[in-house]
């Protein structure tokens, strides 16, 4: 049954890869009237996407490239709002030597999607949302362990070093360690 829902979930990741939208009439047209532009309310910046947040962070390339191997960045473009626990590219080269490059491997994509839905939960957790010895349900199926000490936050054995980078569809809090599942 749960290689039945993991083949469904990649399927359904596969599904919202490789959707683009048109450009809206709005960011086409170009006004000239400055006096319509001066009494105008200012436009909010839109928050990026979880994907386009990691995207632009220099110290997630590793995830993003990881994602993007798993079929998981559409998910996390499209969809949530989703909870990522983002490990850093040190969290990443600190695996065992060629690990990384044999999960980025085609034959190893399912062992690279458990691995990255351990590190994603459904809805917006905030660090102040977090308790001590709280359990987190993730995507993968498993759960991720709590630990507060003082304002240092755990999550299993790696330390949120950066918590609540919010994205349109949800909330990033980086990690120092790659969290790997239980059976790994």
């Amino acid at each position: 049954m749960k290689k039945i829902s993991i083949f469904i979930f990649a399927a359904l990741l596969l599904s919202g890869c490789n959707n683009s939208e048109p450009a809206t009439e709005s960011s086409e047209v170009v006004t000239q009237d400055t006096e319509a532009m001066a009494t105008e309310a200012p436009m909010e910046t839109e928050k990026p996407n979880i994907v386009a947040l990691a995207s632009n962070t220099p110290s997630l390339s590793t995830l993003v490239k990881a994602l993007q191997a798993a079929d998981l960045a559409g998910t996390l473009q499209e969809g949530g709002p989703y909870t990522v626990f983002a490990p850093t590219d040190e969290a990443f080269a600190a695996l065992p030597a060629g690990t990384l490059d044999n999960l980025l491997k085609p034959e190893n994509k399912q062992q690279l999607v458990d691995i990255l839905t351990y590190h994603v939960t459904e809805g917006n957790v905030m660090a102040s949302d977090l308790s001590d010895g709280m359990m987190v349900n993730t995507l993968n199926g498993k759960e991720l362990k709590v630990m507060i000490n003082g304002d240092k936050v755990m999550i299993n054995d790696a330390t949120v070093t950066m918590p609540n980078v919010e994205a349109s569809n949800g909330v990033v809090h980086v990690v120092d360690k790659v969290i790997l599942p239980p059976s790994m």
